[in-house]
């Protein structure tokens, strides 16, 4: 009881900084035909400061980490709904609460298992966890025995729209995949979409693939080009505890893994074969999978821990009678990679950017909408969701079990990592080209005076690395809001060099930290600009939709005929 009156009392004390912050407000330019003076006068007042609040104490060390599962996980979900709480939105989750449950089942590769290359002929290679691969077994078992021939299958892909085939009809039941990360390359958009990689590009696709056609795992060879992060991204991501949606009968693999690419050059050459050729044979729509003179041999064994772990959703009803039983979405993941009590030194991976950024710019949305003296004709929802650092989890469950059926939802709008760098000139929403609602972003774009800057990086395939992407999975239209890099008193290079320097020292590293420094302003700009998205979107005649031929086209019909 001690420990939860500290708590209150630390939530509260927060709450009243926030409270005290609201004093210093800044104004904003913009102007709107389409926004009236309620809505803009709310919009207004979204303050940098309530938002560097929360970041703080999200990403400070008392919520280690944040890890889905963990203790500092379950009190950044408490924090969150208290604030929904005292900002009155109604509670969306289960049972007339803010939260609503994800079961889960936590999985961590044990030392005593064993991962060894085991040639026809010569001398096998046993490889070491975290240095050499990682690896789980989702199939959520305590122990597994897997000795199978290790079959290389390319890019592991069938994609019939684009006339590409890596299994051409091989059984690669029981066996073990090796495959690329990524897609063939191309400069043709009407090829994989050209250098922007799509679904079939995804870790997660080449395992549920392989899982699909029965294989017993799948190894995944890193090369840091192509899976746009280096090995300790991997390893970081995938050491300690990963969690699972409980097994609802879904196909999945005894073995789900990656290794290291020194590791992959070493099994090509106990094949006899040369690495580089694998893989530049592999780039030919002629490829056929090779199985190789190898096998895996690997005893998983694994502690297996049922928990439960929650989304926070909160909404404001909307004002038409009618049109309020439809809504538009915010989307913001609030866990991160927890605490490593193994590691020496900081073992504590904060999260300040990834992704305290983007649950302090759902909540300063929320708390602005509450403000509002008037309502847009649509309601409007706010889930931060747990699990994203797991694989979008809490996002997949909430498209499974969204608060109201997912055809009646216009519009998610995510945030996710939003750099503390500045007032910025541009803005990234790629996806929204997508949806019908473009020219809408076009327009709010200009009249924020921000220009719209291509994903900096398609090959990297961010579309498919948040939560917005469960959402359009079940056809809800759905994108991401960021900055881009050019910001005010900096040329673009500058934003390229802090994005770069991020991603190689900070992504996924403790030493994604909060510091007194950061300057909140674009994530208050970013709120801004969402707040307008969605007001428009929430009052549109019609419900956002995806452009004809789009691949998430089709998702929402079915949902609709419920």
């Amino acid at each position: 009881m001690k420990k939860i009156a500290a708590i209150v009392s630390i939530i509260l004390m927060i709450s009243a900084v926030l409270a005290y912050s609201a004093g210093k407000r800044p104004r904003d330019s913009m102007a709107s035909a389409h926004l009236p003076g309620a809505a803009i006068a709310a919009m207004q007042k979204i303050d940098p400061e309530r938002i560097r609040a929360h970041v703080r104490f999200l990403a400070s060390d008392f919520l280690e980490g944040r890890g889905t599962g963990q203790r500092g996980g379950d009190l950044a979900a408490e924090y969150i709904a208290t604030q929904f709480a005292l900002e009155g939105l109604r509670p969306a989750g289960d049972s007339g609460t803010y939260m609503q449950k994800v079961p889960m089942v936590g999985v961590t590769t044990a030392p005593e298992t064993t991962f060894s290359l085991a040639p026809s002929n010569g001398a096998g290679r046993d490889l070491k966890l975290l240095t050499d691969y990682v690896g789980y077994n989702e199939t959520q078992q305590a122990s597994s025995q897997v000795d199978a021939k290790i079959v290389f299958v390319g890019y592991g892909i069938e994609a019939p729209e684009f006339k590409w085939d890596d299994y051409k009809g091989t059984d690669v039941k029981g066996k073990v995949l090796l495959m690329l990360v990524n897609e063939p390359p191309s400069d043709d958009d009407n090829f994989f979409k050209g250098r922007a990689l799509t679904y079939y590009g995804r870790w997660t696709y080449k395992y549920e693939q392989a899982a699909r056609k029965g294989a017993a795992g799948a190894m995944l060879i890193h090369k840091t080009d192509m899976a746009s992060y280096p090995w300790e991204v991997v390893r970081n991501s995938n050491s300690g505890e990963k969690s699972y949606l409980k097994l609802e009968g879904t196909p999945k693999l005894q073995i789900a893994s990656w290794i290291h690419l020194d590791v992959a050059k070493a099994l090509a050459a106990m094949a006899s074969n040369d690495l580089d050729k694998m893989m530049m044979d592999a780039r030919s729509r002629d490829f056929r999978p090779v199985e190789l003179p190898v096998s895996l041999k690997a005893h998983m064994v694994s502690k297996i821990r049922p928990f439960q772990s929650n989304n926070v959703i909160g909404m404001v009803a909307g004002s038409d009678p009618k049109l309020k039983d439809e809504a538009v979405m915010f989307t913001a993941h609030y866990d991160h990679l927890g605490i490593r009590p193994e590691m020496p030194g900081d073992n504590i991976y904060n999260g300040a950017n990834d992704n305290a950024t983007g649950c302090g710019v759902l909540m300063e949305i929320a708390h602005a909408y509450a403000m509002s003296t008037q309502k847009p004709r649509r309601s409007i929802f706010f889930a931060s969701v747990t699990g994203e650092e797991q694989g979008l989890l809490g996002s997949e469950y909430l498209g499974k079990h969204p608060p109201i059926p997912a055809g009646k939802i216009a519009l998610d709008l995510n945030y996710d990592d939003i750099p503390p760098l500045g007032a910025p000139e541009e803005v990234e929403v790629a996806g929204s080209e997508r949806t019908t609602f473009y020219p809408v972003v076009q327009a709010m774009a200009e009249e924020f005076r921000l220009t719209i800057r291509p994903d900096a990086r398609p090959e990297a395939g961010h579309f498919y690395r948040s939560d917005h992407f469960s959402l359009s999975r079940v056809g809800i239209p759905a994108f991401s809001i960021n900055e881009g890099v050019k910001y005010k008193g900096h040329d673009a290079a500058w934003g390229i060099q802090q994005a770069d320097e991020y991603t190689a020292k900070h992504y996924h590293q403790p030493s994604d930290e909060y510091h007194p420094d950061m300057d909140f302003t674009g994530d208050a700009a970013m709120a801004r600009f969402g707040f307008a998205l969605a007001w428009e979107a929430a009052n549109a005649q019609t419900m956002v939709s995806w452009v004809k031929g789009d691949e998430f086209e089709h998702g929402r019909l079915p949902r609709q005929l419920h």
